[in-house]
C-alpha cells in the first residue's frame, strides 16, 4: 500500500480473493440471457462484447509480461539494470483489478448512458473524436493530475504505492490504490462518453482506444527500449506525441520529471522534460553484449510448468510449483506450448541474477521431463545441451551447472559425455552432486545412528552413503542388487556400516527416484523422509511423517533479482545443483565435476556456508 494509505485505497472486492470475478456475474448472466431470448440480431452486440474484450485485455497484458521478462532475462536493451524482489511481485499481484473495474464501468455505460446502446461496429467520425479528445483534454488533465499526485499530501496517501516499483514491469502501469485508478478510469472515459452522447460511438473505436491505452501503458513500464531512434529522425514531430519506455522509466527513477501520460508534449510546454531523456533512449538501444560468469542449465518439467517459469504467470512463478486442477482446463494451450518448445531449436534465458560481481543466468532446454525418457530424443537433447555449453563458453562463462535431468547418468553419464567429446572446453562443467550429497548428509538429525537408503542408486546416493558410513552411521538397504553394487564403492574401513536388511526401525529414510508407495509404507510412523534426487517424492504418508525438500539451500541477500521460485522449492531457496555452479565460480575452482568425480563434500559445504548460503530450515 501507499506510505500512509488514504481514503478508498483498498479495492472493494479484495476480501473475495480469487472469487472477485463474481462481481461481474450479474452482467455476464444478463448478457447470456439476452442472447438466449433475443438471438444475435436483437441482442446489443456492444453489451455482449464487453466480456470477450476484457479477456483479450488480460491476454494482451500477459503477453507483455512474458515478453518483458524474457527480454530482461537476456539483459539486452534494458533501461534500469537492477533486479526486483518478491515484495514487488506480491504488490503487483492484483493487476487484473483494473480490468474488472473497466468492465463494470462499460456495463453501466452500455445500460444507462444515452447513446451507449446498440452501437455500430465502426464510425470514422467517432474514432476521430476519440483521438482528438484524448490528445487534448485527457492528456492535459492527466498531466496536471499527475503533478498533483506528486504533492506530498496525495503522494504519501496514494501515488507512492505505484512508485514503490523503481524497476518497472508492464503491469506496474496499473498498480494503484482504488481511488486513484477510479480517477484514471473516469479520465479515460471522457472521449468515449463524448462520442456516445454525440451519437458517433462504435464498438471498434472503443476497442481500439482501450488497446491503445493498454499498449502504451505496458510499453512505458516494460523496462526495455524498443522504439528505434530512426522513427524520430524521420518524423521529428512524433517525439511530442509518443513517449518511449526510457522516457517514462526516468519518471520512476527521478520522480519530478516526465509527468506526461503518453504524449510528452506537455512536459515540453511546462519545462518538466528530463534533459537526459534522449541520451537514455539512445544508450538503452545499444546492443550491449551481456557477459555471464555462471550458466545453470535447467529444463521444463510437467506440461503446466511452462506457466510457472519466470516468464510465465508472475503469480505462479512467485510460489512453489504445485499442479493446479484448474490449470488442466488449459490443456490445449499446454500441448501447443509443448509443440512449440519441441520445434524451437535452442535454449532460452529464463532468469538473470547477480551475486557480488558474479553474473548468473539460468537457461532452459526446451524439453519436458518425459522427453528425457525417450531414447529417440536423447541425441537431440544432448545436441541442445552441447550448443548451450558452447554458447556459454563463447560468452566467457566460467562454469556451467547441469540441473535436473540435464546431468542424468542415462543421458550423458553425469556430463562425462561432453568432456569426452570436447576435452579442451574452457568452461567448467559441474553436475552439482557433491553439494547435493553434502546437503543431504547435513540434513540428518543430530544423534541419528542409522538411516534407511531407498530408491534408485545415483551418484548422489553413493556419495551420501559413503559420507554417512564414514561418520559411523549405519546405512540400511533392502535391495540386494543395489547393496552389492554400492558395497565395493564404500571405503574399506567404513564398509561394515552398510547393511543389507529387510527390516529396520530407523526413522530417517534417505530416498530417491523409484521408491514406490508400498515401500514408503514400510517405514515406521513418524519417519523423516529426506530426498536425494532433484525431484520431490510423492508424499503418501500422513501419519506424522515429514518430508524434506529436495537438496537445496537458502540464498544470501547478496544474490539479487530473485523473484521466482525454482520449481517446487520455497522462496529464496535454490537447488544444490544450481548453487554448486555458483560456489565453483566464487571459489575459482579449476576442475570439472562430471562423471564419477566427487569433490570434497566438507570443502564445498564449508564454502557454501562461507558465502552466505544456509540450510533450508534457517532460510
Amino acid at each position: 500500500m501507499a506510505t500512509n494509505p488514504g481514503f478508498l485505497s483498498e479495492w472493494p472486492w479484495k476480501r473475495l480473493g480469487s472469487f472477485k470475478y463474481l462481481v461481474l456475474a450479474p452482467w455476464v448472466a444478463h448478457g447470456f440471457h439476452q442472447l438466449a431470448t433475443k438471438g444475435w440480431r436483437e441482442t446489443d452486440l456492444g453489451y455482449i462484447a464487453i466480456l470477450p474484450s476484457m479477456l483479450l485485455r488480460a491476454l494482451h497484458n500477459q503477453a507483455w509480461i512474458t515478453v518483458s521478462r524474457l527480454q530482461n532475462a537476456r539483459g539486452r536493451k534494458q533501461i534500469v539494470d537492477r533486479g526486483i524482489e518478491f515484495e514487488q511481485v506480491d504488490r503487483e499481484r492484483n493487476w487484473d483489478d483494473q480490468i474488472i473495474l473497466s468492465a463494470i464501468l462499460f456495463y453501466l455505460g452500455a445500460l444507462h448512458l444515452p447513446g451507449g446502446q446498440h452501437l455500430p461496429l465502426w464510425r470514422t467520425d467517432g474514432a476521430v473524436l476519440v483521438a482528438l479528445l484524448h490528445a487534448g483534454p485527457v492528456e492535459l488533465l492527466y498531466y496536471w493530475f499527475h503533478r498533483a499526485l506528486h504533492h506530498h499530501f496525495l503522494y504519501t496517501r496514494y501515488h507512492s504505492h505505484h512508485h514503490a516499483s523503481i524497476v518497472t514491469e508492464p503491469i506496474t502501469s496499473v498498480i494503484h490504490p482504488f481511488a486513484e485508478l477510479v480517477a484514471y478510469e473516469l479520465l479515460f472515459s471522457i472521449p468515449m462518453i463524448a462520442s456516445a452522447l454525440t451519437g458517433t460511438a462504435s464498438i471498434v473505436a472503443f476497442e481500439m482506444y482501450m488497446l491503445y491505452i493498454d499498449f502504451m501503458n505496458n510499453m512505458g513500464h516494460c523496462n526495455f527500449e524498443l522504439v528505434p531512434t530512426w522513427l524520430f529522425r524521420w518524423f521529428p514531430p512524433l517525439k511530442y506525441f509518443m513517449y518511449t519506455p526510457s522516457f517514462h522509466s526516468l519518471h520512476h527513477t527521478q520522480f519530478r520529471t516526465n509527468y506526461s501520460l503518453f504524449m510528452p508534449f506537455y512536459d515540453y510546454i511546462y519545462n518538466t522534460m528530463d534533459k537526459s531523456s534522449d541520451k537514455l533512449h539512445e544508450n538503452s538501444l545499444k546492443n550491449k553484449e551481456e557477459a555471464v560468469d555462471v550458466v545453470h542449465l535447467t529444463h521444463l518439467t510437467s506440461l503446466q510448468s511452462i506457466y510457472h517459469m519466470r516468464p510465465g504467470f508472475a503469480e505462479y512463478a512467485s510460489k512453489p510449483y504445485t499442479s493446479k486442477w484448474y490449470m488442466r482446463i488449459m490443456w490445449p494451450l499446454s500441448w501447443l506450448s509443448m509443440v512449440l518448445t519441441w520445434v524451437y531449436g535452442s535454449w532460452f534465458t529464463v532468469e538473470r541474477n547477480v551475486m557480488k560481481k558474479l553474473r548468473i543466468q539460468s537457461w532452459a532446454i526446451p524439453r519436458y521431463n518425459f522427453h528425457y525418457g525417450l531414447n529417440w530424443e536423447k541425441e537431440a537433447i544432448n545436441s541442445l545441451i552441447i550448443k548451450a555449453i558452447h554458447e556459454a563458453d563463447k560468452n566467457g562463462a566460467k562454469v556451467v551447472s547441469l540441473g535436473l535431468l540435464n546431468q542424468a547418468q542415462s543421458l550423458n553419464g553425469s556430463g562425462e559425455l561432453y568432456l569426452q567429446k570436447y576435452p579442451k572446453l574452457g568452461v567448467k562443467l559441474v553436475d552439482g552432486s557433491s553439494l547435493a550429497a553434502a546437503v543431504v548428509a547435513n540434513s540428518i538429525p543430530q544423534g541419528t545412528d542409522q538411516v534407511v537408503l531407498a530408491g534408485n542408486i545415483s551418484k548422489v546416493a553413493r556419495a551420501v552413503a559413503t559420507a554417512l558410513c564414514k561418520n559411523n552411521i549405519k546405512v540400511i538397504m533392502s535391495n540386494k542388487q543395489d547393496y552389492h553394487f554400492l558395497k565395493p564403492k564404500i571405503p574399506e574401513d567404513a564398509a561394515d556400516n552398510l547393511i543389507l536388511s529387510k527390516t529396520s526401525i530407523a526413522k530417517v529414510w534417505v530416498i530417491g527416484e523409484g521408491l514406490d508407495t508400498a515401500e514408503q509404507f514400510r517405514a515406521p510412523k513418524g519417519t523423516h523422509f529426506i530426498p536425494y534426487s532433484p525431484f520431490p517424492p510423492r508424499a503418501v504418508r500422513k501419519d506424522c511423517c515429514t518430508y524434506s525438500t529436495t537438496p537445496a539451500m537458502g540464498v544470501p541477500k547478496t544474490l539479487q533479482n530473485v523473484h521466482s521460485c525454482e520449481n517446487w522449492l520455497p522462496r529464496r531457496v535454490m537447488s544444490a545443483w544450481r548453487i554448486a555452479g555458483i560456489i565453483h565460480a566464487l571459489e575459482g575452482w579449476n576442475e570439472h565435476e562430471c562423471g564419477d568425480t566427487v569433490l570434497d563434500m566438507d570443502k564445498i559445504w564449508s564454502a557454501a556456508i562461507l558465502h552466505g548460503f544456509c540450510p533450508v530450515a534457517q532460510a
